[in-house]
């Protein structure tokens, strides 16, 4: 359950990222830096390792949402979704994802989608993997938005769909205070469907933020729900 929203810049981009979770999940860590394979990496993570949402030093973004629509589900001992960015967060090219992404045990793993944004060649790929095959979504280098859910993903998507169509059409639309209200946004009503959810048992449990322009991307993040805390409150930077 996640909500993504990238802004396309003509040099570099800005992406958002509430993570939905059950609210008997264990708390994610906030960034850090990691080093694999000799490249520097930022990125939140769980207690056991995984992560949703990484940054490398090449300026390439990986975010993963879950996948609700595909109802197939592994049977016996499932690999984590969350060791997937750790798999291909140091790669720097579409090749080098698509290599490591192919080298993982993906029929342990449930359907996901994973976005990746590469700065320098402006492209945005969103691999899907469907539980039978891992296929290459290319999408246009503009301003766009991704949405999971795992209470009622079809509506989920209609609905924040439409709050993130409204809010393109406002005046400052594509800037950072932009993003952040839009993802503290309860519209059109405080709920499982809102782009900042709350529910009895699941709710956004915090906000990721990436901007990359030239020489510099920084990771800021939130361990709470943007409606809580109105901005994020860890920066961690980068030289690219």
């Amino acid at each position: 359950m996640c909500t993504v929203t990238l802004i396309a810049r003509r040099n570099g981009y800005v992406l958002g990222m509430n993570r939905d979770e059950k609210l008997v999940r264990v708390k994610g860590l906030p960034p850090d830096r990691r080093v694999i394979d000799g490249r520097q990496i930022l990125c939140p993570s769980e207690p056991g390792g995984g992560t949703w949402i990484a940054l490398n030093d090449c300026g390439v973004t990986f975010a993963l949402i879950n996948w609700y629509s595909i109802t197939a589900r592994v049977g016996k001992n499932p690999v984590s979704r969350g060791d997937v960015v750790n798999a291909v967060c140091a790669t720097d090219s579409i090749a080098k994802a698509a290599n490591a992404l192919a080298a993982l045990p993906l029929k342990r793993i449930n359907p996901f989608r994973l976005i990746t944004v590469i700065a320098t060649t402006k492209k945005i790929i969103e691999w899907r993997w469907d539980f039978k095959s891992l296929s290459k979504r290319v999408c246009d280098w503009k301003t766009q938005q991704w949405i999971s859910s795992g209470f009622d993903e079809p509506q989920a998507q209609r609905i924040r769909s439409a709050t993130f169509r409204a809010a393109i059409k406002q005046k400052k639309s594509g800037t950072i205070d932009w993003l952040r209200r839009l993802h503290r946004s309860h519209a059109p009503a405080c709920g499982p469907f809102s782009t900042c959810m709350h529910r009895a048992d699941a709710a956004t449990v915090s906000y990721t933020e990436i901007s990359v322009s030239s020489g510099l991307a920084t990771m800021r993040y939130s361990p709470s729900s943007l409606c809580e805390t109105l901005k994020p409150q860890c920066v961690v930077k980068l030289n690219i």
